[in-house]
């Protein structure tokens, strides 16, 4: 997760994330980006890291929208994100505090998943319990 500055383009961003995370990840073998990542970051992806980068683009002949499935998989996180009340509006000043929320509403996702409340449990609030 790397959240930056407005002035900061898609493809900058994606230098500065690509650079900071990738060398954690030395099994990755393709990466789906879609049309804004093309040109020199592609060979970039290549030549630095040996990852295989496949852009996800609508097919020429289709009107309209169109389903793209690695691309559903990213908005879809991020509706999912935006039912967290606080990241539903940016009031957050330093980039460090989006990025720590971004974390926590990401957290609070997994753990529901992990453990999905019965149905007709009740909260109980935290300073009650115990």
């Amino acid at each position: 997760m790397l959240v930056l500055p407005a002035h900061v383009s898609e493809q900058q961003g994606a230098y500065l994330l690509l650079a900071e995370y990738l060398p954690d990840f030395p099994r990755l073998a393709k990466l789906w980006a879609d049309q804004g990542y093309r040109g020199d970051l592609v060979e970039w992806v290549r030549t630095e890291f040996g990852i295989e980068r496949e852009i996800v683009s609508r097919p020429p002949e289709q009107k309209g929208f169109v389903l793209l499935h690695h691309r559903w998989v990213v908005e879809r996180t991020f509706a999912w994100l935006q039912r967290s009340r606080r990241l539903s509006k940016d009031y957050e000043y330093l980039a460090a505090t989006s990025t720590a929320w971004i974390h926590l509403a990401a957290i609070q996702l997994l753990l529901k998943r992990l453990a999905p409340r019965r149905s007709g449990a009740s909260r109980v609030p935290i300073h009650q319990a115990g």
